[in-house]
């Protein structure tokens, strides 16, 4: 590579560092705002309940629309567009006044964010493929860290006695002019055209395949023509071999979607039911209950700083399938421990066993090729979103008939699982 080579791809990677910190940072900006919001709004917590399906909902929407217009467009594009989206929509939960105008604001939010989700990270395949190295997992550690920059703000202003109006309207404009700075930046990819066989590309008019109307058979008494013959063997084994791959494709994008719901599945239980699984448990306060979260999230964002490092060393496949493994452990330890520090050893062991798998999923799926790219990179994107959703859902439902510690069987056992299939991630 040239120096302006690099200097353009570290421009590119600092650009994609930037729309996910900037992701990390408005979304905790309207978690942080949640109880101020609703108590202004009065909207009861079930109310609330509904309304964060909605985004969810909403969110997977943007997800699916945002693959196809990510082939069409360009990721690039539809970064600018998708950041745009939620910078000007994070001012709606700030300025709704009962609970109909919020319901519209976080529907809109939600869209913006799942179009976001899948094309940042489309255009994080690009760069990482130009690099030549993993650099996947440095990127969802910066929603990580964009997510823990965004919560403190939002802690000091709401500290401070600042509106929530004042704080959203004031980190949608951040949020514009940080789009406006990143996004020139970014990789400027279009789609590829659709592949034909070879020799409709080489061979002039007169040697193409004849059609039902042409003579087969050449001269009179001349016999079929072999070169027509074999030239509609050609066109046939072409298509069965498209037809194939695609068939394969099609295969990796569902099994790559199921490995990515048990990771987010996995990730979503640590983060709604760690905490009240150890004052449950150990009986202890909440203040020391909360360290279980904290424990998760902070081995989880550092792990993925390290991630890259270990998946060029090792290769995805083992780092999917040893941290799929560590993750499975952590439980195990949670389940059985007597004593709040082992058990915040579980947690820990369940967040870094997490955090280099999902970006491993994404960059496989970034990678399938194809004109549809970010199609099926946002199928795997929606398919692991269930995950996220239906996880603490799944453990609430049984806790109806089985303590909350016996429930995280079920996550234990589909990490391991997961581990079993890490083969999936193979490049």
């Amino acid at each position: 590579m040239t120096p302006a080579i690099d200097r353009r791809l570290r421009s590119a990677r600092g650009a994609v560092f930037g729309a996910f910190t900037l992701n990390g940072v408005l979304l905790a900006m309207w978690v942080v705002h949640i109880p101020a919001i609703t108590d202004r709004t009065e909207v009861s917590a079930s109310t609330l309940g509904m309304f964060v399906l909605l985004l969810a909902g909403t969110a997977l929407i943007g997800m699916r629309l945002a693959g196809p217009a990510a082939d069409r467009l360009g990721s690039r594009t539809l970064v600018a567009l998708a950041a745009s989206a939620i910078s000007v929509t994070i001012v709606g939960p700030g300025l709704a006044t009962g609970p109909v105008t919020l319901a519209i604001a976080l529907a809109c939010f939600g869209f913006g964010n799942g179009a976001l989700d899948v094309s940042m990270n489309a255009q994080a395949v690009l760069v990482e493929r130009a690099y030549g190295r993993p650099i996947m997992s440095a990127f969802h550690a910066m929603f990580s860290a964009g997510g823990f920059v965004g919560s403190l703000i939002g802690a000091a202003t709401q500290r401070a006695g600042i509106a929530p109006e004042v704080t959203l309207t004031a980190a949608s404009l951040l949020g514009l002019v940080t789009t406006a700075a990143f996004v020139p930046h970014l990789i400027s990819h279009h789609r590829e055209p659709a592949s034909h066989p070879e020799h409709y590309d080489t061979l002039p008019a007169e040697d193409l395949p004849p059609t039902s109307s042409e003579n087969l058979t050449g001269a009179p008494g001349s016999g079929i023509n072999p070169e027509a013959r074999e030239l509609r063997a050609r066109d046939e084994d072409s298509s069965l071999n498209d037809a194939e791959r695609r068939s394969h494709r099609n295969r990796k994008v569902l099994w790559l979607g199921l490995i990515a719901f048990v990771l987010l599945l996995a990730e979503g239980v640590a983060a709604d039911w760690s905490a009240l699984q150890v004052r449950e448990h150990l009986d202890v306060s909440e203040g020391d209950a909360a360290l279980a979260f904290g424990a998760f999230s902070a081995t989880m964002t550092i792990g993925r700083f390290l991630a890259d490092r270990v998946s060029g060393v090792i290769g995805p496949v083992a780092l999917l399938r040893y941290g799929s493994l560590l993750c499975a452990a952590g439980f195990a330890v949670v389940i059985v421990s007597p004593w709040l520090p082992l058990s915040l050893v579980g947690w820990a062991m369940c967040g870094l066993g997490l955090a280099g798998g999902v970006p491993q999923i994404f960059t496989a799926a970034g990678n399938l090729g194809g004109p549809k790219a970010a199609t099926e990179m946002s199928r795997v994107f929606t398919i692991g979103y269930l995950g996220l959703l239906a996880g603490p859902a799944v453990i609430g439902w049984l806790t109806a008939i089985i303590p909350l510690t016996a429930a995280l069987i079920v996550p234990l056992v589909l990490t391991l699982a997961c581990a079993a299939a890490a083969s999936v991630v193979h490049r």
